[in-house]
């Protein structure tokens, strides 16, 4: 666990699904169910994490480690909270978590219009290295990031 302030980053646990679920609703067109936060929480290579302000969920992070990789599966931060700061503290957590258990670099993929998360990997390290073609839904690309650790 870490803390910033009041904000808590701690590991994601079920009773939690209820919020993040309202967070992931709001961030994404094709949002995940609870069955797959409780697949990650679950997983033994999984390592999902929250962040908390005053006893409410206002982002989380779900992160994937296997041997020198790790992945970024999702992450978001609740809207009325965008813009604090928030899901720049969510990747440091997952990049000292992955430094951590050995992984060398760390890798993502993000909607091609999603300009804010784009500029915020890139501000933080990422590079592009891809492009997957209309994977959003069959009609959008995914911009494929990585970052050396």
């Amino acid at each position: 666990m870490s803390e910033n302030g009041t904000l808590l980053i701690r590991p994601l646990a079920e009773q939690d699904l209820d919020q993040v679920l309202l967070v992931e609703q709001a961030s994404f067109p094709v949002p995940w169910r609870r069955e797959h936060f409780l697949h990650e929480i679950t997983t033994p290579h999984s390592f999902p994490f929250a962040a908390v302000a005053d006893g409410v969920i206002v982002g989380y992070l779900c992160l994937h480690v296997l041997f020198e990789t790790a992945e970024i599966l999702d992450v978001a931060v609740a809207p009325e909270r965008r813009g604090e700061g928030i899901a720049k503290l969510l990747l440091e957590h997952a990049e000292e978590t992955a430094r951590s258990l050995g992984a060398e670099q760390i890798v993502l993929e993000v909607r091609a219009s999603n300009h804010a998360a784009l500029a915020l990997y890139e501000n933080i390290g990422f590079v592009r290295s891809g492009i997957r073609k209309q994977y959003y839904e069959g009609t959008e690309d995914a911009v494929l990031m990585e970052k050396r650790l």
